[in-house]
Formats: C-alpha cells, structure tokens, sequence
C-alpha cells in the first residue's frame, strides 16, 4: 500500500492533484518586502504552499568559517553574508501573518535543531528536509518526534543513505523528492527516472526538487509519477544570490502550474469509458460485425 501524506488540508499522493511548492529558500536576500512579493507570485500562480530556509549561523558554522574574508551583499566577510540572509522572529511573525492573510501554507528547510524549535513556534504544517541533512540522523529523529510530515529531499545522497534516512524516518508520514543537487542541474545529470525507482521500493508519496533551467524536467515529472514538485522562485533571476540563476521568474512559475495542471487532466483516472461527446460519433460511424451478436452469445 503507497501512504497518503495530508499536508494541512491538502493529501498529497496518487489520485490527488500535485503539490506544489515555491521555494523562497534565501532568495529574500534578508528582506521581508521581497519576500512578499515572491508570496504573491506563488498565490497568483496557484501554488499550495511557500517554503523558506532557516539556520542557526553559528551553529551551522564555524567561526573560522564565518570569518573568512569574503566580500558580499552585506559585508567583508562570510559571517556578514550568512547573517544578512536570515529572518528573525519578528520578519516571520510577518511572513506567518502575510501567508494566512493570501491562504498559503509556509513552511521550512532548517539546517539545524535550533532551528527546527525556531520554525517551531509558528505551528508550521510539515518540515522539508535539506539534502545536506539527510545523513544526520540526530537532526532526523527530531522531526520525526515532532509527528508532522516530513519532506525529504534526496540530492548528492546514495541509495544506502536514501534508504537508511526512509526506515528512520518511517514511510507513513514522509514524501521523498528525488533531488540533484547543482544550481542550476544540467539536464544529462537531472535522471527523471529516479522517480520511477523510488516509486518501486518505497511506499511513500514521492515528489521531485528540481533546479533546472526552463519548465520541461520538472512537468515532466509528474507524468513519471511525482505527487509533487518543488522550484526555487524569484522576481528576477539577476538579482544577488547563489540561487537566483536556478529559479522561475514569475511568468515561468504560472506557466510551471498552469502545465502540471494539464499534464493531471491529459493523464486522466485511467479508467476506460465511452465519453458522452463519443456517443454522436459512435452513433455514426461503429461498424459492427452483422454475426457479432452469435459470436458474444457463443
């Protein structure tokens, strides 16, 4: 049997619409008005939910690390970079209200713990797991305690460190996104069919991350199978950031919704029937054996 995951008031899972996710991630850039914005390109398009990142700097980073020179938007060094690109309480006390004023979930990546508590305070659906984070069990049974949804993505990960994550985390509460992870991915390094190999062994919904350039990959997903689909978003893809280059611009993203909608409804229920519009053709143009009746009685 494949798990449904309800998610809010959304299942994700065969025979329910894809779920899917704009992901703001950091591409905020540190400022809750563009953040916002991106929140309105995600509802005008007509996704289910937003997703951010959040990190606890100095627990993510050494201080050797953070204090690397390293001229960026915010400062001289990496320390400057990593702070400027995190909200605090009172910027997601912001994001939280604006999400539930527009009637989209939100939710987050976190990169720690802390963090996880962090994220915590805002009763938020569901977690995503980073693909960084898939081989840190102590970070995984976390989530798992909290008994929400979990979003795993599979980037940069073996099959034995997949599958370790999967009977850590349980399959009953889990969707699983198939995931490479390079900003932005080649297409001879994307492997859609993961998503097929991933159907066959594990019983959970399973979704692809994807960071391509262009819409195909990720439309195509859904056709293999993937139950939802994640972009990176933005209002424009010249703007500061490491992400940026790998991210839908607002008409991209519309066009990504708008085509995963009519992959849905092109791929139908698989149930063979005789359409009310076929009855006038069929009418006119079945040509029927005239033993036919002797031969189905035989």
């Amino acid at each position: 049997m494949r798990y449904e995951v309800k998610i809010g008031n959304i299942t994700v899972g065969d025979n329910h619409p894809c779920f899917i996710v704009a992901e703001i991630g950091i591409n905020h850039n540190g400022s809750v008005k563009l953040a916002k914005k991106m929140i309105d390109e995600a509802v005008t398009a007509g996704c289910d939910a937003v997703k951010f990142q959040k990190r606890t700097v100095t627990k993510v980073y050494t201080p050797e690390e953070l204090d690397v020179y390293r001229p960026n938007y915010y400062g001289s060094t990496n320390r400057d970079l990593k702070l400027g690109l995190e909200l605090g309480y009172d910027e997601y006390c912001e994001i939280d209200k604006y999400c539930k004023s527009k009637d989209i979930m939100w939710f987050a990546s976190c990169w720690d713990t802390d963090s996880v508590d962090f994220i915590e305070q805002f009763d938020v659906p569901c977690h995503k797991v980073a693909s960084a984070m898939l081989t840190n069990d102590e970070f995984l049974l976390k989530l798992k305690s909290l008994g929400k949804p979990v979003l795993l993505s599979t980037g940069m990960s073996t099959m034995d460190e997949i599958r370790h994550a999967v009977n850590l985390l349980g399959e009953e509460n889990l969707i699983l996104y198939h995931c490479t992870s390079t900003y932005p991915t080649e297409h001879n390094e994307i492997n859609l069919r993961v998503i097929e190999k991933f159907r066959k062994e594990f019983n959970c919904p399973v979704g692809y991350s994807g960071h391509e350039k262009g819409l195909l990959p990720s439309i195509l997903s859904v056709e293999l199978g993937a139950n939802s689909v994640e972009r990176h978003i933005t209002t424009d893809r010249t703007l500061w950031g490491s992400d940026q280059a790998a991210s839908l611009e607002p008409e991209g993203l519309r066009r990504l919704v708008r085509d995963i909608r009519e992959v849905e409804t092109v791929l139908g229920d698989g149930i063979k029937v005789v359409y009310d519009s076929e009855l006038p053709v069929k009418k006119k143009l079945r040509k029927s054996s005239p033993n036919r009746a002797v031969i189905q009685n035989v």
